[in-house]
C-alpha cells in the first residue's frame, strides 16, 4: 500500500477504535445503572460525538510522520459518567474503566485470529487486519497503565488499600507529568515489545511492521 493509503487506513482505524473504546465505557456505565453518557448523547458509535481535535487528529498525524508511518496513536473525548449512580459501588468504576481496553482487546483478538486463516497471497487484507489488531492492542495496553488519567489508574485505585490513599492523591496530582516523563524516557522500550508479544499470541506470527 502507498504511504497515503496507509495513512488513511491508520487514521480511520484509530478513529473507530477510540470511538468503540469510549462507547464501551459509556455502555458499561449504562449497564451498571448510570445514564449520564446517554443523557449527553455519547452512548453512540457516531464518531462526531466522540472525536477530540487534538487527540484524534493532531497527535496521530504527528506520530505518523515522526515514525515514518510505522505507528499511530490517539484518543477521543472521555465519556462522562457519574460513579455515584452505579449499582456496584465497590468495583463499578473499575468495570467502567476496564470496558474500553477490553473492547479493544476483543477487536484485536478477532482480527488477529483471523490472520491465521488468511491466504498468504492476500497481502493487502493481511496488512489491513494487522493494522486493526496492532492499533487496538496499543490502545488497550497504553490505557491499562496505572497512571492518571489513563483507565488503568481507575482500576488500580479501586483495588488500592485504604492505607495507601496518599499514593492515590499523589498520582492524581502528578500522574500526567509522570506519564509524560515516562514517554520521554523511553516508554516504547517495553511498550512495543509487549504489543508485538500480544499480536503474536493472537495471530500466531510476528507483526509485518514496527
Amino acid at each position: 500500500m502507498t504511504s497515503f493509503i496507509v495513512l488513511v487506513f491508520q487514521l480511520s482505524i484509530l478513529i473507530m477504535s477510540v470511538v468503540i473504546h469510549e462507547f464501551s465505557h459509556g455502555w458499561m456505565a449504562w449497564y451498571l445503572g448510570d445514564k449520564t453518557a446517554e443523557y449527553y448523547g455519547r452512548l453512540t458509535l457516531n464518531p462526531l460525538k466522540h472525536l477530540d481535535f487534538f487527540g484524534s487528529f493532531i497527535v496521530p498525524l504527528s506520530l505518523y510522520f515522526l515514525t515514518g508511518g510505522r505507528f499511530v496513536f490517539g484518543w477521543a473525548k472521555p465519556v462522562p459518567y457519574n460513579p455515584n449512580n452505579l449499582r456496584d459501588q465497590k468495583y463499578g468504576s473499575a468495570k467502567v474503566a476496564a470496558a474500553g481496553p477490553a473492547a479493544n482487546l476483543l477487536i484485536a483478538s478477532i482480527f488477529g485470529f483471523s490472520l491465521r486463516f488468511l491466504p498468504a497471497a492476500n497481502v493487502a487484507l493481511y496488512e489491513i487486519f494487522s493494522l486493526i489488531a496492532v492499533i487496538n492492542i496499543a490502545l488497550a495496553v497504553f490505557n491499562l497503565i496505572p497512571i492518571p488519567p489513563l483507565d488503568g489508574s481507575k482500576i488500580f485505585f479501586d483495588f488500592l488499600p485504604y492505607p495507601l490513599k496518599n499514593l492515590r492523591a499523589f498520582l492524581e496530582r502528578y500522574g500526567f507529568l509522570i506519564l509524560l516523563l515516562a514517554i520521554f524516557l523511553g516508554l516504547d522500550f517495553w511498550f512495543i515489545p509487549l504489543i508485538s508479544f500480544i499480536f503474536r499470541f493472537f495471530a500466531g506470527r510476528g507483526m509485518p511492521f514496527l
